[in-house]
């Protein structure tokens, strides 16, 4: 909401008060935190050493020692709606993301569009004088909306983010990405040859965005929406990675749930009389 002009207009500018305070950009709050949203897409409950996973994860897991850990929740387990309820905090029908947007139909409820009086974290944020980014993977505007033609009204930019780099759709190449850079398409800075990766382009380019403002403005807050491209298929790990994990997994899905399963009840995620379900027969 605008301040009102508290100055003095008169006839004469030498009997006029100016009132700066209505055209200054909006203040956080004195110490106002910075806030980093991270959103990895198909990451299962027990995928994470800190929720008692095979997958080594430390510096999550640092963070999840001083923070909380939920072991009960509501999901819509699908990337769109639930992007859309992370950052409107509304339910994803009242989204109109009943599907992915790919899957949107012309019913309420399930257009693929976010009604604009659906406020985003992003655009309450900046409104209140926060740096807002947004880097990774968007998948929250429909897929004619995906092109140099259409409007920007559901990109990143136009609902909040004032710096955004990364993808539109539900997923592409993490070698050969399609990537947008604050509204225009722009080719990968290197060659996978040269040891390029799009999770580690996108970590990059939010570390930039933070410097250039901080640089300046070191005490003004940020909002980082970090949402990398992995673990959403296509699956393309890096061979460092890929020799890093071998061998780990190979005694099988059902030695790994087990396994899991123990280390859960240890660590009282789950109660100590949880049993595995049987397996899905039509496979995941």
């Amino acid at each position: 909401m605008g301040k009102p002009f508290r100055g003095v207009v008169n006839v004469d500018i030498r009997d006029s008060v100016p009132d700066w305070s209505p055209f200054e950009p909006p203040q956080a709050p004195a110490d106002a935190p910075n806030v980093v949203y991270v959103v990895l897409d198909d990451v299962g409950f027990s995928a994470m050493r800190c929720y008692g996973g095979p997958i080594e994860t430390p510096n999550i897991d640092r963070i999840a020692a001083k923070g909380v850990r939920y072991t009960q929740w509501h999901t819509t387990a699908l990337c769109s709606p639930t992007r859309s309820c992370l950052l409107t905090g509304r339910n994803h029908t009242r989204n109109s993301m009943a599907c992915i947007t790919e899957a949107a139909i012309g019913f309420p409820n399930a257009s693929g569009t976010i009604p604009p009086e659906n406020g985003m974290l992003s655009e309450i944020l900046a409104e209140r004088g926060w740096n807002t980014y947004m880097v990774g993977k968007w998948h929250l505007c429909p897929t004619d909306e995906m092109n140099l033609a259409a409007t920007r009204r559901n990109w990143p930019s136009g609902r909040g983010f004032e710096r955004w780099y990364g993808f539109l759709g539900a997923e592409t190449n993490q070698w050969y990405p399609d990537l947008v850079y604050d509204n225009h398409p722009v080719d990968q800075p290197r060659s996978p040859e040269e040891g390029y990766h799009l999770t580690e382009d996108v970590t990059d380019k939010a570390l930039e965005f933070i410097k250039d403002a901080k640089a300046i403005a070191p005490d003004k807050p940020f909002f980082l929406y970090y949402a990398p491209g992995a673990c959403h298929a296509p699956h393309h790990a890096p061979k460092e990675w890929i020799e890093k994990f071998a061998g780990k997994f190979d005694m099988g899905y059902d030695a790994i749930r087990e396994q899991t399963l123990a280390r859960q009840k240890e660590m009282g995620i789950v109660a100590a009389d949880t049993e595995l379900p049987p397996i899905n027969p039509i496979g995941t």
